[in-house]
């Protein structure tokens, strides 16, 4: 691990805002992901089938799918994080 930590600048001291873009682009990539995977059911919840049970289904499949997503993002946060730790 650099003397400072990760995301200050040795030179400056402030942040280092290159490498705080370079480790938020995948993490906007996979909530972009799971979001727009979240999305498919949900649009079909409010257009084809309202209060019916099916869209009851799709309701819990979008939950699902956001939750699983979450637990994916929060994984790989702390993966991450481990790894700058140990630099």
């Amino acid at each position: 691990m650099s003397p400072t930590g990760p995301f200050i600048d040795s030179e400056t001291g402030g942040l280092d805002t290159n490498q705080i873009l370079t480790e938020a682009y995948p993490l906007v990539g996979l909530i972009l992901l799971f979001a727009s995977l979240a999305l498919f059911p949900f649009i079909f919840t409010i257009l084809l089938f309202g209060d019916s049970f099916i869209g009851f289904l799709f309701t819990l499949l979008t939950q699902l799918i956001l939750a699983i997503g979450t637990g994916i993002i929060l994984i790989y946060i702390i993966a991450r994080a481990i790894q700058l730790a140990d630099m």
